[in-house]
């Protein structure tokens, strides 16, 4: 009796993940529910109760919706939704500054597999769509946490958003929850292509970084950025298009380089993670790193910057670097 009811068990899992995998989110929905016990057990085991096991189940079921196309055996979904909490739950119990990318957190894949890569890029698209009908308030801590490399932790979201780290607790809560209505009203519209965005947008921060170093910089923020431009830390205004210019020709004269590491594009947002390269005579002269978060007007051209360091030079107050 027993082993006829794990074996019915086991095929309902994959029925239930085959259908997610399809786009069905109501089948996702009890997917999570079905394993939410496990789930918890596994986090309440490594963090013990308390908000930060609460946080990694949320967590842990925006990254299912991400990479249930990454499932190989719908019938071993159970442990597959298990290992990201589990990973999940040590990164934060290690309180490593720089977190796990959810891209990680996946199953060995065939990349041989045209129509599997296309699901998977079908998946993400349809994530976009979603995620560009949350409020910008709502979206930008989302991406973030989910989407970039360096900038995951509740800390640095709340720094690079000039709000409480609560408030960023909040809406990252509601934004799930949004998004999850939202992905059931964008089901059957149509997608656009979220990995070309992102290819476009790497070719365009190479772009950038080679004006800048050819002393081109200004020309192509006149020509590619919006004409009221704004640098921003936090809420608050602090520069202008042409102390943008300014300060960026500064720091190229001073030897210090940026190299692209990551980008993250939307059609309302761009996110570039980038390493600093400083000279060897002034190796501090600026932070190890520099996340540009990239607010687009309806012409996706750049209309607010956010310079966030998320790896800040010790002991030493830096403005912020272009």
């Amino acid at each position: 009796m027993i082993r006829d009811w794990a074996e019915a068990a086991r095929l309902e899992d994959a029925r239930l993940t085959r259908a997610a995998q399809a786009g069905e989110v109501t089948a996702l929905g009890v997917l999570l529910e079905r394993h939410r016990a496990g789930m918890r057990a596994v986090a309440l085991s490594i963090l013990g109760p308390g908000a930060d096991a609460d946080d990694v189940m949320q967590d842990a079921a925006l990254t299912a919706l991400r990479r249930i196309g990454d499932v190989r055996d719908p019938q071993a979904v159970g442990a597959w939704l298990r290992m990201i909490v589990r990973n999940a739950a040590r990164t934060v119990l290690r309180k490593s500054a720089v977190l796990q990318p959810v891209d990680e957190l996946q199953l060995p894949a065939d990349d041989a597999d045209p129509a599997r890569w296309l699901e998977q890029n079908a998946l993400r698209d349809w994530i976009w769509e979603a995620l560009e009908e949350l409020s910008s308030a709502l979206r930008m801590p989302l991406v973030l946490r989910h989407f970039t490399a360096q900038v995951t932790s509740y800390e640095q979201i709340a720094k690079a958003c000039g709000v409480p780290v609560g408030t960023v607790r909040s809406r990252l809560s509601q934004g799930r929850v949004k998004l999850a209505a939202a992905l059931a009203a964008t089901a059957d519209a149509a997608h656009s292509d979220a990995e070309q965005r992102v290819r476009a947008s790497r070719i365009e921060a190479r772009e950038t970084l080679d004006a800048a170093e050819c002393g081109h910089f200004g020309k192509l923020v006149t020509e590619r950025w919006s004409p009221d431009v704004a640098l921003l830390r936090g809420r608050d205004r602090i520069a202008d298009r042409d102390i943008l210019v300014r300060t960026m020709h500064s720091d190229i004269e001073d030897g210090v380089r940026q190299r692209l590491v990551n980008a993250v594009a939307g059609r309302s947002l761009t996110i570039w993670e980038m390493d600093i390269l400083n000279p060897t005579d002034n190796p501090e002269h600026c932070p190890p790193a520099v996340a540009w978060l990239m607010s687009l007007d309806a012409a996706g051209r750049t209309l607010q910057l956010r310079l966030f360091h998320p790896r800040p030079v010790q002991a030493i107050e830096v403005l912020p670097v272009m």
